[in-house]
């Protein structure tokens, strides 16, 4: 009886520490790129977030409203150990030097997959949820991003859709455009794996029957403000074919919101 007694106060104090621990370790966290700053935005609590990217609140941030009064830092050793925080987020900001050195001063560093498909955004917001102990919220933005994709699925019939951004290029398999494609019943145009310039001469002389815009609701400084993208010949080619244009905030990083993305596609098109 009493080896049973001890052996469950073993079991709640570790349960109790482990909980503590996972507290104490999302107290202070801090994102060191856009992508990053979606999902820190999305899961950890506003007080415990002491810096995001300085694009945390740029045209292209889904949650850039979220990020309004949030202290913006650079990314270098010299800012995040002045953040002082216990977690730090990272996809593409900084590099392998800079993540030896702040989990050498005791820094808990996870870092995001560049997901390509919507079990990679799982994993993702997954991963920041149980580093944040917010588990709870990171189903809750799942199950959302689940139930988007439950109503766009099929919506697209089996289509050939040609995606095509204001500097002229487009997506293939191995990008989540291609996912957000497919997951609203459409098939992608583009054969070409990953990001790569449209074709757009055989575009202009051969138009696709079904055209998604990405970004063009952004006014960009250099090429894309003048881009392929943008050229009259294309924008006549493509007149009355564009199903959906989507906005920059639901296409620049890999996250849950790539279903909001895939349910305006069906919707547009039902």
């Amino acid at each position: 009886m009493r080896a049973a007694l001890l052996a469950g106060l073993v079991v709640g104090s570790a349960a109790v520490a482990g909980s503590a621990a996972a507290q104490e370790a999302a107290s202070r966290v801090m994102s060191l790129d856009s992508c990053a700053d979606q999902y820190v935005l999305a899961l950890a609590a506003r007080e415990t977030i002491v810096g995001v990217s300085p694009r945390a609140d740029a045209p292209d941030s889904f949650l850039r409203a979220k990020a309004i009064g949030l202290p913006q830092r650079r990314t270098t050793l010299e800012a995040v150990l002045a953040a002082r925080p216990d977690l730090v987020v990272r996809q593409w900001g900084g590099d392998a030097r800079l993540t030896v050195a702040i989990t050498r001063r005791g820094v808990r560093t996870v870092s995001l997959g560049d997901a390509t498909d919507f079990n990679g955004v799982r994993t993702n917001v997954r991963q920041v949820a149980q580093a944040l102990d917010r588990q709870a919220e990171g189903e809750a933005l799942l199950a959302r991003m689940d139930a988007n994709l439950a109503r766009a699925s099929g919506a697209g019939r089996g289509r050939s859709a040609f995606y095509l951004t204001p500097g002229g290029y487009t997506a293939g398999p191995n990008t989540m455009i291609d996912a957000m494609l497919r997951a609203a019943g459409f098939a992608n145009a583009s054969s070409q794996p990953y990001f790569s310039p449209a074709p757009l001469e055989r575009l202009v002389l051969n138009p696709p029957k079904a055209v998604v815009l990405g970004f063009f609701d952004l006014t960009r400084a250099g090429a894309d403000r003048w881009g392929p993208g943008r050229h009259a010949a294309l924008r006549k080619a493509t007149r009355g074919r564009v199903i959906a244009s989507l906005p920059g905030g639901m296409l620049g990083c890999s996250a849950w919101f790539a279903a909001d993305g895939a349910r305006a596609l069906a919707e547009a098109v039902r």
